[in-house]
């Protein structure tokens, strides 16, 4: 897995701090962390639709009032858009039908959080959830290490909900380091058996506050053992949010990424990142 291409592909006018991604059908959906919407881009038209996913929706909603939508996953017709977790505002996981773009319920993940922050041995202040995979059975949800205390932990969490009927595991990473930081989770996707993730490294201690990017690394995991199978740079300047197959032969799979440039800015650069299978 040493060989690798990425490319800007387009930018997309309308979307500010692109924090997670899907592919389907030649359409993107598309989260931001300050934005209570969920963005419905058609690649081929360059329509950009809206669909408001809090009351009061805005696109730029304040950082201490934020529900900081950091993960968002799929399964069969239903979306599923997570708050990060990391202040009591930002607690709500959102469910949708993806064919209609309408909120089926809202989730107040607040004890699921908690149970994870116990299980994991996570502070309060280091938690931060930044992806999330969903296949029908398993939960894979992602804590990026991004606090003092480095804690990458993916928890598998399976039963019949979300907020009271469930088992759960932890498995604990240390990523790689860049430019003398360590990397930390930002997001992950599921392609057959294998865990592919994105990791990011920024010169702070907080989950709360940004820092200096110092770049983006892809990897993957293997679902079986749960151990890495492979870890690459991509990137010194880029951090890199979302991931999302984009399409796979048996040389070759291909992701789109978006970019949280941590600004106000209501632009999104999409990237094309390529991957040698073999």
């Amino acid at each position: 897995m040493e060989k690798f291409k990425l490319e800007l592909l387009f930018q997309i006018i309308g979307i500010g701090s692109a924090s997670g991604l899907i592919y389907k059908d030649n359409i993107l959906l598309i989260i931001g962390d300050n934005s209570g919407y969920l963005y419905e881009y058609h690649i081929d038209s360059r329509e950009l639709n809206r669909h408001a996913l809090i009351e009061n929706p805005s696109q730029n909603i304040l950082k201490k009032d934020k529900p900081d939508f950091e993960a968002i996953a799929s399964f069969g017709e239903d979306l599923y858009i997570f708050g990060s977790g990391s202040t009591d505002k930002r607690n709500n996981m959102v469910q949708l039908n993806s064919l209609e773009k309408k909120i089926t319920t809202t989730h107040d993940l607040t004890g699921l959080y908690a149970v994870m922050q116990n299980f994991g041995k996570i502070k309060p202040e280091d938690f931060n959830l930044e992806g999330a995979i969903y296949d029908g059975k398993s939960w894979y949800l992602f804590n990026r290490g991004n606090g003092i205390s480095n804690k990458n932990v993916i928890f598998t969490i399976e039963g019949e909900n979300l907020n009271d009927q469930f088992t759960i595991l932890s498995n604990d990473y240390k990523l790689p380091k860049i430019k003398g930081v360590r990397s930390s989770f930002t997001d992950a996707i599921l392609v057959d058996e294998s865990i592919y993730f994105l990791a990011s490294a920024e010169d702070t201690k907080s989950t709360y506050e940004d820092g200096e990017v110092l770049g983006s690394i892809i990897g993957s995991i293997n679902t079986k053992t749960m151990k890495i199978n492979f870890t690459k740079k991509i990137s010194d300047i880029h951090k890199f949010e979302g991931l999302t197959l984009y399409s796979k032969s048996k040389e070759k799979i291909e992701f789109l990424l978006c970019e949280d440039k941590d600004t106000e800015t209501l632009e999104t650069d999409i990237y094309k990142l390529s991957l040698n299978l073999n």
